[in-house]
């Protein structure tokens, strides 16, 4: 179903990176946003987002996912992380690749800081500082280092053969080393001094830059003031502390944690080659462990066996089996106390949080619009749990039912079934529903695991078919309605829809634009591509299997050797030559016959 703008009240208003995804999961667009939710709204308003590609996006966009990051910066750089990862649809890919771009102090006897852009790993030929997301502050900052320190400008071979000082050397820019005006260590002294300011470890270039901006101001020389303090303004950007390329996460997971009462969210920050790469999160209620407990179950359950494990974890507590669960799992698990790894702890944390409070405020509306629905189709049981029918068939061929079902509003893959539907005429709708329903709800009363409110597709009749069926098993705790559509269309226009309810002549009408409208038209919807896909997939292998008794040569025996061998028709279709030629009796003529069945439905 497309994405519901409503649900945007419940996304953070912190900074960070958004991934919109259509139905398949495929990652359409990733954008990055000082508040998330303000931005996200922007695509769904009237006049929010103007750029001709947003209705196109947006009527493709069935989730979006969001990451939390600790500053605008982080999320300006994760956001180029994972574009270059995913090559999202709707984003620009730039043809040259470019990064961005980065400082680099070499590794030589008298270091040179340069301005580089690199691509994949960063080579082993100097101390790098970056990425960092403003090319012109980057350069400025280069350019005010080289006027704090006087390091060398010229190449290594202009270095090696310098007989005299250039002219960096007669306007105090450059101490010579060249031509060995200076010292080893006074060299050293200037190349430590740049490694602090680039880490942000040193406070005492800002602190006079600060006094020099108060003298200047003091001496109303405000034109060399504001120099000073745009001087300060771009240090204090590049020197900016970054979590989202992490010098020390060179391929670690991070994990974080959030809970309140029984329930409990697990974010994953994924690390790789220093760069956070993408986040995943786990839900669970019901949960009476402490933190602790929780962490080391997950970490057991989640890595035990991973095909691509981390070589480290971030963990937000100290492990008391921490020792045995790197033993059992061959990683390192860390819980970093202090440090710049607290960091990554926190911005886990923070992801942790947001998610929860999305999913419990997303779970509170659901259950208010449960509490709406019971009122307004007047139902006598509060529908946490509901299952929904639908039939399919061509001309009574292939006759197939599916389930599906939906708790607190929200899908349950485990529970749902599908039916072949035999020895009854499925050409009758209500036949065959009687059927399916006969044999799903005589199972479900020997275990006693009732849904709360059954929906059938279908009008009167076929709520008359599930009211017969309850009370023939003697069901009287299952409420029931039946949901359909003008002229029983499944497109998306803009029908009446109709609800009927026991005990009613008339159906009910609700408000096209009723977000209870919106669940039950979602419940059916996917009932009926549920249906639908099943039917197409047993009339297939049926076409494959009426192919295969009419290949000349292929009889019954024959039939049953090949099924026996392979297990389905797609199964002979797959094989090889080399694999046909195992079964007994099978001739080259044989092969050759199911080889052509093979091309004819490739």
């Amino acid at each position: 179903m497309p994405f519901d703008p409503r649900t945007l009240t419940l996304y953070p208003d912190q900074p960070g990176v958004y991934l919109m995804k259509d139905a398949q999961g495929t990652i359409l667009y990733i954008g990055k946003a000082k508040n998330l939710k303000v931005r996200l709204k922007q695509y769904f308003a009237e006049h929010g987002d103007q750029r001709e590609m947003v209705p196109y996006l947006t009527a493709q966009v069935e989730e979006i996912d969001t990451v939390i990051a600790l500053t605008e910066k982080d999320a300006l750089i994760l956001e180029h992380n994972l574009i270059k990862q995913h090559r999202p649809k709707y984003n620009i890919l730039l043809k040259d690749d470019k990064t961005f771009i980065s400082l680099m102090l070499t590794h030589h006897k008298w270091p040179q800081l340069r301005q580089v852009r690199y691509k994949g790993k960063p080579k082993n030929d100097g101390m790098y500082f970056g990425p960092y997301t403003n090319a012109l502050a980057a350069r400025q900052t280069f350019d005010l280092i080289s006027r704090l320190f006087p390091l060398r400008q010229c190449s290594d071979a202009e270095l090696m053969n310098r007989e005299r000082p250039c002219l960096l050397y007669d306007i105090k820019r450059c101490i010579a080393p060249c031509v060995g005006k200076c010292r080893q260590e006074e060299y050293d002294q200037h190349v430590a001094a740049v490694v602090r300011l680039l880490k942000g470890q040193d406070k005492e270039v800002l602190q006079e830059l600060k006094r020099s901006m108060q003298q200047a101001s003091d001496a109303l020389e405000f034109e060399k003031a504001h120099a000073f303090l745009h001087m300060i303004q771009q240090i204090e950007h590049v020197t900016q502390v970054q979590h989202v390329s992490h010098a020390t996460a060179k391929n670690c997971d991070v994990l974080g944690l959030h809970r309140e009462a029984d329930a409990v969210l697990i974010a994953l920050l994924f690390f790789r080659e220093g760069k956070l790469t993408g986040a995943e999160h786990f839900s669970f209620h019901l949960i009476a462990s402490n933190d602790e407990e929780i962490i080391e179950s997950f970490l057991l359950q989640h890595y035990k066996g991973a095909t691509l494990p981390p070589s480290e974890i971030l963990v937000p507590k100290k492990l008391h089996q921490q020792q045995s669960l790197q033993e059992l799992l061959n990683i390192e698990i860390h819980a970093p106390q202090k440090g710049k790894k607290t960091d990554l702890i926190e911005m886990a944390n923070r992801n942790a949080k947001a998610l929860f409070i999305r999913e419990q405020d997303a779970r509170s509306l659901r259950e208010k619009m449960l509490l709406d629905l019971q009122e307004t189709l007047q139902l006598l049981r509060f529908p946490r749990r509901i299952e929904c029918f639908d039939t399919s068939n061509i001309s009574g061929t292939d006759p197939v039912a599916s389930l599906v079902c939906f708790i607190h509003g929200e899908k349950d893959k485990s529970r749902m079934r599908h039916f072949k539907i035999k020895g009854v005429d499925a050409a009758d709708d209500y036949t065959a529903m009687k059927h399916v329903l006969l044999r799903h709800f005589t199972k479900v009363k020997e275990k006693g695991d009732f849904p709360d409110l059954l929906i059938v597709d279908g009008g009167k009749g076929q709520l008359n078919i599930a009211l017969e069926v309850l009370r023939e098993l003697q069901i009287a705790t299952i409420d029931v309605i039946a949901l359909t559509k003008e002229e029983a269309r499944h497109d998306k226009g803009l029908t009446q829809e109709k609800v009927y309810v026991p005990y009613r002549k008339d159906p009910l009408l609700i408000d096209p634009k009723s977000p209870l409208l919106f669940l039950l038209q979602r419940i059916r919807d996917e009932a009926h591509h549920q249906a639908i896909a099943f039917h197409r997939k047993r009339r297939t292998k049926r076409t494959l299997a009426s192919t295969l008794d009419d290949l000349p040569g292929i009889g019954p025996v024959k039939k049953r050797r090949l099924l026996q061998r392979f297990g389905s028709v797609k199964a002979i279709q797959e094989a090889s030559e080399s694999e046909l030629k195992k079964v007994p009796g099978l001739t080259r003529a044989d092969i050759e016959q199911i080889t052509k069945l093979k091309q004819r439905h490739a």
